[in-house]
């Protein structure tokens, strides 16, 4: 039961993070605002946290399934860092951390320790149910706050453009998800 909460606390971090600043009492949460260069640092450490994510799953896993994930997850998520690294490279963009980039890296580091202590069907379990999560709360954000506020067109292009290729990876994780229940 513990675990459940832990993956379940994990998987919606992200969204909570960006749906409510962390600097506000609980009757003035807001929607943070954030810059473009912000939106860069946040698209790409979500992105890196998966890859990293991925990492450890094919490290840890037998499962064919999972590692067959965990690579697409991997390549996947390493290519939407490419684009965007390559994007603010050319608009001579630095992306700025941040809050949410911070708070994102340090909820990912709890999230990795959990899978790290885990082994066989349980940590393919624990895998899968996270990139579910993980990849619901990934896109709601994408879409909801990321696309909204991005005021470069081709940031907000690369954006709109990464969000089909999330909801495959949600779609194939849920289809994983189904043989662990």
């Amino acid at each position: 039961m513990k675990t459940l909460k832990s993956l379940a606390l994990s998987g919606t971090m992200l969204l909570s993070v960006l749906l409510f600043s962390t600097h506000v009492s609980a009757q003035e949460q807001k929607t943070p605002q954030l810059t473009d260069p912000e939106i860069a640092s946040v698209a790409v450490t979500a992105n890196q946290i998966d890859v990293d994510y991925a990492t450890i799953a094919l490290k840890k896993s037998h499962n064919k399934d999972i590692t067959n994930f965990a690579a697409t997850m991997k390549r996947d998520h390493n290519a939407v860092i490419k684009m965007a690294v390559d994007l603010v490279t050319k608009l001579k963009v630095t992306p700025k951390t941040n809050a949410v980039t911070k708070s994102l890296l340090e909820t990912a580091a709890k999230e990795k320790a959990i899978l790290n202590a885990k082994n066989g069907r349980a940590f393919d379990k624990a895998y899968v149910d996270n990139e579910v999560s993980y990849h619901e709360s990934t896109i709601k954000a994408v879409e909801t706050i990321l696309i909204p506020q991005s005021k470069n067109a081709e940031l907000k292009a690369l954006l709109e453009k990464a969000v089909p290729i999330f909801k495959t990876h949600l779609e194939h994780a849920k289809m994983i998800q189904k043989k662990f229940k």
